[in-house]
């Protein structure tokens, strides 16, 4: 099987890629699983000096890195050198804080003595999306292996020669072999590699559908898994924002990556008082930003990852419209070479189309007007959907309290919602199960095991 990569940019391939066999694949799988035991054995102090150099090879290589996640998903060049930045700053977080959360915890019953130990599972599993293709990974594999795991990535197709570079960046910092290694495979093969005596856990980034799956059978093969599944983030403007505030951030949060990401905002629900303000002011930034060639410093939305991603974006947008919605802004592809969609903004919402029910990976943006806060966090927490949401407010504590009630992952008042090592990430209802970065997230993968000494 071969497996092409493209530049939504230009269509054009940018290569072509041999998948390995159910058996190569399960073969890699076997090497990585035999370094295991000298891995978890190192101090996590020394595991941890090998973060470090992988921060430095992120760093140095930061926009050789950009340069590659620009060509394969389109994302814009300095988000991607971001991208590979922040990264860095994990694998450094990491490093500096994994001895102290993996201490044992000791603890007194009776006259005896009494600890918990945190102790790496084995072999773990990445199944990575496209369209964060460097830090989907690092937030799940650094963590993992400073508790002591080791990392198979099985990247989405879509972006082989990100995956080839990530296992690239590992090989360089000096990892021990067979610590970390990258597959290539059709799908049928990551089922075989979950089945396998090898895998010990699996972390999924992807949709629902996907998760679920894998979350079934990981289940019938008693293995711990991870999943974070999308998003469908509630935006909420109450009676007394900060309108240019809001507005500017409205826009960033709906068009960061394209708008393909989990954690963009995608229903933009704006109390009555506010929506005719609200609604114009956001056209502005919508309309100011620039659509195109994502090598270009100056573009902020680039092209989508693919046809059928630009595809499905077009029949999410004719549903809107047959059902009523109003168009101010955009509404179809861009008449260009990519797969460019216009920043768009509709109106006059209604609950059975698919922009307020489902997942808009690209950049529509649905205002939903309400009559009142209250029915602002009704609509807010209506969906199946609970990754992460933002509440617009200039008093604090009721932002708070918002925030408190919000269905949500994680909830930020007056400001965009981002993922950040020192905070957990992850969602409940659809969106996921499970917990990424922070010590939430190291902790995912190991044993938490009792142990108890009779002293008498």
């Amino acid at each position: 099987m071969k497996i092409t990569s493209f530049n939504p940019s230009t269509e054009k391939a940018n290569g072509v890629f041999d998948a390995l066999t159910k058996e190569e694949a399960l073969a890699v799988a076997s090497d990585v699983k035999s370094s295991f035991n000298s891995w978890k054995n190192l101090s996590v102090k020394e595991r941890a000096s090998y973060l470090q150099k992988l921060a430095v090879v992120l760093k140095k290589n930061s926009r050789k890195y950009g340069e590659i996640i620009t060509r394969e998903m389109g994302k814009p060049l300095k988000s991607a050198v971001a991208e590979v930045e922040k990264c860095s700053w994990a694998a450094e977080f990491f490093a500096e804080n994994a001895e102290k959360w993996l201490e044992d915890e000791q603890v007194q019953i009776d006259r005896r003595k009494a600890f918990i130990a945190f102790e790496p599972l084995g072999e773990i599993l990445c199944v990575m999306p496209w369209n964060y293709p460097f830090w989907q990974l690092i937030r799940c594999a650094v963590p993992a292996m400073a508790a002591g795991n080791v990392c198979l990535l099985r990247h989405s197709n879509v972006v082989p020669m990100c995956a080839l570079a990530i296992e690239e960046a590992f090989s360089e910092a000096g990892f021990p072999k067979n610590t970390f290694r990258t597959v290539i495979t059709d799908h049928e093969t990551v089922d075989h590699l979950i089945r396998s005596k090898f895998m010990d856990g699996v972390s999924v980034t992807g949709s629902i559908e996907v998760g679920k799956h894998i979350a079934a059978l990981a289940g019938e093969n008693m293995k711990k898994c991870v999943l974070e599944l999308g998003g469908s983030d509630p935006f909420i403007v109450l009676d007394d924002a900060d309108i240019v505030l809001t507005c500017s951030n409205a826009a960033n949060a709906r068009l960061i990556n394209g708008g393909q990401t989990c954690i963009a905002a995608k229903r933009f629900i704006v109390t009555k008082k506010k929506a005719k303000e609200f609604t114009q002011k956001f056209v502005e930034f919508m309309k100011a930003a620039k659509v195109g060639d994502p090598m270009d410093n100056d573009t902020m939305v680039g092209p989508m990852v693919n046809r059928q991603q630009l595809d499905k974006l077009s029949a999410q947008m004719e549903d809107a419209v047959n059902k009523g919605a109003k168009i101010l802004l955009g509404g179809k592809r861009l008449d260009r070479i990519g797969y460019f969609f216009e920043p768009t903004v509709i109106t006059c919402i209604k609950e059975d189309m698919v922009v307020a029910r489902e997942e808009v990976f690209g950049p529509i943006a649905p205002i939903i007007e309400v009559d009142n806060e209250e029915e602002a966090l009704s609509v807010a927490n209506s969906t199946s959907f609970g990754l992460g949401g933002s509440v617009w407010t200039k008093d604090l504590e009721k932002g708070e309290q918002f925030a408190r009630r919000m269905e949500e992952g994680l909830v930020y008042v007056n400001d965009t919602v981002k993922s950040d090592p020192r905070l957990p990430f992850g969602g409940i209802k659809d969106s996921g199960i499970g917990r990424e970065l922070s010590r939430y997230g190291l902790l995912e993968f190991v044993n938490v095991k009792s142990i108890v000494i009779n002293t008498e």
